[in-house]
């Protein structure tokens, strides 16, 4: 047989069950709809995504155009030494006390969560979450091949945490870590200090990392927010998440910090930023006047999102059917509709429904979810509209309720 005759059969290829398992993100998955329907002239209301709209400080362009290096060159792997200096300063300053080589600067909370699931946690160890949860750590956890373990919280009482001996329950020998978020991404729940102690208590007892998740930590209307760092008797098993996008409103700028006093877990994650090299060197710069005033950008920012709560929440009440729990942080509020399947509405919403040439973009809790077939019925509203925009948003959703009733649901 001639060499021109030899028949060669490709192997067929495939992506990693890795991969294949990545779920998609319930913020971002109809976005790419809306936009689709904002181009045939329609309005619509963004209610899916914490991207806080009023304006970043000026302070943080003028650090960008003032820029003087002739070369923009590479950070340390933990950080600039100035913003380190500043996230130490603007950590004291909320009470919470670490000293700088105790501080890893991040791209994000994003890669904080990451470096730090990837810290504790081996192939197939097991990490507890409170679902609903933030949706990206069921997704950070899927990228690190570690398994969550959802334990679930309540509408009723504001999905605050359920008994210490309920969460023992979900406690494994591959358990390494709980991973919480306090003000709670997406519930706005803040959780007390008796309601820490039962996590405290199960991390000494079981042997457990605790993984504080602080980004909305300013976001706080009800309720004192209690640090993780206010438990001594854990401090050698606490690593704190923090992150600048949403107290300063600079999401994009992408600036996180993992902070811990225990030493291996930062000499871990300081070889994981080592392989990524380092964070972007003029936003680290850009945040640290923020980082050294902090109340001045925040105080602000947080009455203005109180304001809008109130809105939601008022607004709320005229909707038949309508299940929630007025949250007590955060800028996020989950709520029960009277659906069967959130999704759907949501879809339906974006693809067809009109109201004066207006509609709104919702976030479907399900993603929020790492239990199937939780949160049919609810959806995930971050009030970062005007006050107007958000009344105008909740009329449209009553409005497209009862025309889905009659559509879909006799």
């Amino acid at each position: 047989m001639k060499p021109s005759e030899l028949i060669i059969e490709k192997s067929a290829v495939s992506i990693s069950q890795r991969g294949r398992e990545m779920p998609g993100s319930p913020i971002r998955k109809l976005a790419a709809l809306a936009e689709g329907r904002k181009k045939s002239g329609i309005h619509v209301y963004h209610l899916n995504i914490g991207q806080p709209d009023l304006p970043t400080a000026p302070k943080v362009l003028d650090v960008i155009h003032s820029y003087a290096e002739k070369t923009i060159a590479y950070a340390p792997s933990n950080g600039l030494p100035r913003p380190l200096t500043a996230w130490k300063r603007y950590l004291d300053h909320c009470g919470i006390h670490f000293d700088e080589h105790e501080l890893i600067i991040t791209t994000g909370g994003s890669e904080a969560i990451i470096f730090a699931i990837c810290a504790v946690c081996d192939t197939d160890s097991e990490v507890i979450v409170f679902e609903p949860t933030y949706a990206n750590y069921i997704g950070f956890a899927g990228i690190a091949h570690v398994k969550v373990r959802a334990i679930p919280t309540s509408i009723e009482n504001g999905f605050h945490l359920p008994p210490e001996a309920e969460i023992e329950r979900f406690i494994t020998d591959r358990t390494r870590a709980i991973l919480f978020c306090n003000p709670a991404n997406p519930t706005g729940t803040i959780y007390s200090k008796e309601e820490l102690q039962r996590l405290v208590n199960l991390a000494q007892k079981h042997g457990l990392f605790l993984l504080s998740d602080d980004a909305y930590r300013e976001f706080a209307y009800d309720a004192h927010v209690v640090s993780i760092e206010d438990f001594p008797e854990v401090r050698d098993r606490t690593i704190l998440l923090d992150s600048c996008s949403k107290r300063f409103n600079v999401c994009g700028v992408r600036i996180g910090l993992l902070a811990s006093h225990n030493q291996d877990v930062i000499a871990t994650v300081l070889k994981f930023g080592q392989a990524r090299l380092s964070v972007a060197t003029i936003e680290q710069l850009a945040m640290v006047p923020l980082l050294e005033d902090p109340e001045t950008y925040t105080k602000p920012l947080v009455e203005e999102f109180r304001k809008r709560r109130d809105a939601v929440c008022e607004g709320l009440k005229s909707i038949p059917g309508v299940t929630y729990y007025k949250p007590e942080g955060a800028f996020y509020i989950t709520i029960g509709l009277p659906v069967k399947d959130s999704e759907h509405f949501s879809k339906w919403l974006i693809e067809e429904y009109e109201d004066h040439q207006e509609t709104i973009l919702l976030a479907p809790a399900q993603g929020f979810y790492a239990t199937r077939g939780k949160g049919m019925n609810e959806v995930r509203l971050a009030f970062m509209l005007k006050i107007d925009d958000l009344k105008r948003s909740l009329v449209i959703l009553k409005n497209a309720l009862e025309v889905y009733r009659d559509k879909f649901m006799k």
